[in-house]
């Protein structure tokens, strides 16, 4: 068994809306941007990164306390559009609203495993679609694209996911949820 595991904390999305983010990406085909995998699509809430085995319970007691003094919210879809900047984009993301408890969960988490004092900057909610691939140029004049669809994404738990680099791609596994509130 290997000594550290890599983690982070996230939301897990349904099928239903998985499928419907999927859909966007095809107006940003491009031979230089690597589509994630449906199975790897979820919402971070703070990227642990690689740990000793041994402080897997104590993460765990931590995520339970926090999870439990955040009730459920729902975020409102912003758009699909290349990120996290228009400038340098380094991929292709669902970009939600803003949400206090969203930004409050996600600091708290930050706060409470990190070493380092949490970012000044909010966290932006946001599912990842598609990287661009570090060995070629940038696509340059991408479309951003605005949803029809009312979109919405209900979190009533937080998962705590390990995280296997591979290739093509890296295998997440849910390694516990906790109920919000």
């Amino acid at each position: 068994m290997k000594d550290n595991i890599r983690l982070f904390i996230a939301a897990i999305l349904p099928e239903s809306l998985k499928d419907t983010l999927q859909e966007q990406l095809t107006v940003f085909e491009h031979p230089h941007i690597r589509v994630i995998p449906k199975q790897n699509l979820h919402l971070t809430l703070y990227f642990i990164g690689n740990v000793p085995h041994s402080q897997l319970e104590s993460i765990r007691q931590t995520i339970q306390d926090v999870a439990r003094q955040h009730q459920p919210f729902t975020l409102t879809f912003a758009q699909t559009e290349p990120g996290p900047t228009q400038r340098k984009p380094r991929l292709v993301w669902a970009r939600f609203e803003q949400d206090p408890v969203f930004e409050n969960l996600s600091q708290q988490l930050t706060e409470k495993l990190s070493e380092e004092a949490a970012p000044a900057k909010k966290p932006i909610p946001h599912v990842t679609l598609a990287r661009f691939r570090k060995d070629k140029p940038a696509p340059k004049d991408l479309p951003d694209f605005a949803s029809q669809l009312p979109l919405e994404l209900h979190v009533n738990v937080i998962a705590l996911f390990q995280s296997e680099l591979g290739t093509p791609h890296p295998i997440y596994s849910v390694l516990d949820a906790y109920p919000l509130g």
